[in-house]
């Protein structure tokens, strides 16, 4: 039963991602990354802050999971700065404290790194619209415990499930629950008609080894 909810929720998020845009596909003209590998595929989850309804789904969908997955948490640390406003409105739905985590330390003030009040041995759940490489939330991880903060994993929005990026979180040993994923919402785009059905294998191959170009020419 449990499992069923959990391809529910990815089904769901996948289609509200794509329906508008913060998920967007296109194998036939690729983008570039700042890496400057090619991509057929752009995220900017962002945009579900922008859509109601979809962030509705969006934060129901991370309180539940939160409270499935992690049901001993009891705080909410936001990435900066894509995962603050997730963290913040989950959090209250929750009826849990919240903060944040910055990039870096503040150049004026306190210089803080972590903002809002975390103590020491406190159960923490980050909250990430975003894994890829995982390099970002690592750091984040890594800054809350070095606070002294027990992270028991991380909440996303969306995945790509890159081999570097589950490798990174398997070495750190951090646990990632993200709603969506990149071959439930490529699935999902070819059974809907917005991708054509034969390209899901280019777009499977790029998942795989995003340095290996070649399902461009497929």
């Amino acid at each position: 039963m449990e499992t069923n909810r959990v391809n529910e929720i990815k089904k769901l998020i996948a289609g509200d991602l794509l329906s508008i845009g913060a998920v967007f596909l296109d194998p036939d003209k690729p983008f570039t990354w700042a890496s400057g590998i090619l991509s057929p595929i752009y995220c900017d989850n962002r945009l579900t802050l922008t859509a109601p309804k979809v962030r509705n789904d969006v934060e129901n969908a991370i309180a539940e999971t939160v409270k499935r997955e992690f049901p001993e948490a009891e705080v909410l640390m936001g990435t900066s700065t894509a995962g603050i406003a997730h963290a913040a409105i989950a959090a209250h739905i929750l009826g849990m404290p919240m903060g944040y985590v910055r990039s870096g330390n503040k150049d004026h003030g306190r210089q803080n790194r972590i903002e809002g009040k975390l103590e020491a041995g406190q159960k923490v759940v980050v909250i990430e619209d975003l894994i890829s490489t995982a390099g970002s939330a690592i750091e984040v991880v890594d800054a809350l415990r070095e606070a002294g903060a027990e992270v028991l994993g991380i909440v996303s929005i969306f995945t790509y499930g890159m081999k570097k990026g589950l490798d990174r979180l398997k070495e750190a040993n951090v646990k990632n629950i993200s709603l969506s994923d990149f071959d439930t919402t490529v699935a999902l785009a070819a059974e809907t008609g917005y991708i054509r059905k034969e390209d899901t294998e280019r777009l499977i191959a790029f998942r795989n080894d995003p340095a290996d170009q070649r399902w461009i020419k497929r």
